[in-house]
């Protein structure tokens, strides 16, 4: 890994540490774990006005590129929090995938057909360049307290907050409070410290990780093969990162050794086999295996679990990192609420059906890819091999072959939505994620719907079609007309959403429709806000 990738950054010690424990200093939130999960967690809360502590127990990125693949929906977010378009010009854009089966290309796909959107599909970014964005982020927001080399070494549940113990350089020192937000990943502690496990499947079939740098002039897309002969009998996946850096994903069976198969002499004739060169070098390499796992309670009293934490799937279909950042975001503005008194505390049991159902989704589709990549048995085995040749010819075929289906965003199944009680032929239903379009403002210029959605402030906002109506109480209004300030000059707003003059949608502070409507009344827009903020 060169030296170049690493940040360090210097422990600083605190006012608090100086407190005795009796008399420790008492935080709204704090959050554990400054990876891409805690730390776009404590740029939201932040940005939502609330001060957050954020520990880490180390004091550096940049060990591995680890994840590389964020979504659309993860990249709407980070734009909300001001860090989205810095992704993206870093990061390699793609939206296309091609599967084989030894040489031949079985088919390919196209994960965003129709443009329109502010954001892509996909962009691959190593993930030190994430965090240090992240970082930087945090840095310009007075609300967050990033403080590194603090290591949680215990925690205490009392009636109204939790008490951390908490270990440092200078020793330790406890910290108080409201509540806890566990981000610190597969190994975390805090899971260990609730008495919580995982429960779930570790599959045996091991995967090597090699990011080799090089000039190629491959193109931009995700590229999966089945049986190559380069590496007969198993799968490899190549990607592209930024500074002509390359994923390679090479299957290696149950049976290898990872302290021999990760040593570059032994990784470099792999990857030679497949480019048919030696014109590369290391960045980083790494042996996994698929682990497909999950809390059975993502909340437990006052301290709340987020991302790896909670949950673990394999990488292939990139639902790791990005389900995560859907925890944070989901926890965020529900936190929020709660913390300036709008909603009680028994809106996290919400967090809890949300996340745990799409915890339960990423894990089936994370295990059928697994499934077919690494088959169990010899019956598995020659059912996907007669999948995979029938799928040169037969459509229904290549709809069965599996090597990774793409995170897309969660649809809540979700007490917080009132359901339809109007007939719309198109649009996000109530618990789906807003689909963002092209508007222009009253002047011309252009603006997205996911950027119009901000001038909510982080509270609820309601689309509605046409200049009249007037605003509803409770919630942002954002009117899209031929007379209002926003235009559907392409009108793909009202293609996507199925809307007439006067309909609405509620959206939710993390932009999920709590409610649609066709004729919106004061009275209905309000129901539906409290019940989206588990009021009744």
């Amino acid at each position: 890994m060169p030296v170049s990738r690493i940040i360090q950054f210097g422990y600083r010690r605190h006012p608090d540490q100086d407190r005795t424990a009796a008399d420790a200093a008492r935080h709204p939130v704090v959050v554990v774990g400054a990876g891409p999960v805690g730390l776009t967690l404590a740029i939201d809360l932040a940005q939502r006005g609330h001060d957050v502590v954020l520990l880490d127990n180390a004091d550096r990125i940049g060990d591995g590129s680890r994840a590389i693949c964020f979504s659309k929906r993860s990249l709407e977010l980070w734009d909300r929090l001001g860090v989205g378009e810095r992704m993206v010009e870093k990061g390699v854009v793609w939206k296309v995938g091609k599967i084989f089966l030894n040489d031949d290309m079985l088919y390919r796909f196209d994960l965003l057909p129709e443009d329109g959107h502010k954001m892509p599909a996909f962009i691959n970014l190593q993930q030190y360049y994430a965090e240090a964005f992240l970082v930087d982020r945090a840095s310009e927001l007075p609300q967050v307290d990033l403080r590194w080399r603090n290591k949680v070494v215990g925690l205490d549940q009392r009636n109204d907050h939790v008490v951390l113990a908490i270990d440092t350089p200078d020793g330790r020192y406890h910290l108080k409070a409201d509540y806890v937000v566990a981000c610190d990943g597969a190994r975390s502690m805090l899971r260990g410290f609730v008495g919580a496990e995982f429960s779930g499947e570790v599959f045996e079939d091991q995967f090597l990780i090699a990011d080799v740098k090089m000039t190629a002039e491959f193109p931009t897309e995700r590229w999966f093969w089945f049986d190559p002969p380069f590496h007969s009998g198993q799968s490899a996946l190549l990607h592209r990162q930024p500074d002509d850096v390359w994923r390679i994903d090479l299957q290696l069976g149950p049976d290898a050794d990872p302290a021999v198969e990760r040593l570059p002499e032994n990784v470099r004739p792999r990857i030679e086999r497949m480019l048919g060169h030696a014109n590369f070098d290391f960045e980083w390499i790494s042996i996994y295996k698929f682990q497909c796992r999950r809390m059975q309670r993502f909340v437990h009293e006052r301290v709340i679990f987020a991302g790896d934490s909670a949950h673990q799937v394999s990488p292939f279909g990139a639902r790791g990192a990005n389900s995560g950042l859907e925890d944070a975001e989901n926890v965020a503005w529900k936190l929020s609420l709660i913390l300036r008194g709008d909603a009680s505390a028994t809106l996290l049991d919400s967090y809890e059906i949300e996340r745990s159902a799409a915890a339960d989704e990423n894990i089936r589709a994370s295990t059928r890819s697994t499934d077919f990549i690494a088959p169990h048995s010899a019956q598995e085995r020659r059912m996907r091999q007669a999948i995979l040749r029938l799928a040169k010819e037969a459509e229904f075929a290549k709809r069965m072959v599996n090597g990774g289906r793409l995170s897309t965003p969660s649809v809540y199944e979700t007490p917080l939505s009132t359901p339809d009680t109007d007939v719309w032929a198109a649009g996000p239903r109530p618990g789906a994620q807003m689909i963002d379009a092209p508007l222009a403002a009253a002047n011309g210029e252009p603006v997205y719907l996911t950027e119009a959605f901000r001038q909510g402030g982080g509270g609820f906002v309601l689309l509605q079609a046409g200049a009249n109506g007037g605003d509803q109480p409770g919630c942002h209004s954002i009117h899209i007309g031929e007379t209002a300030p926003l235009r559907d000059a392409a009108g793909l707003f009202a293609k996507r959403y199925d809307v007439s003059e006067g309909a609405a949608y509620l959206l939710r502070p993390d932009g999920y429709v709590a409610a649609r409507f066709r004729k919106p009344t004061r009275k209905t827009v309000e129901a539906a806000i409290a019940r989206a903020s588990a009021q009744t």
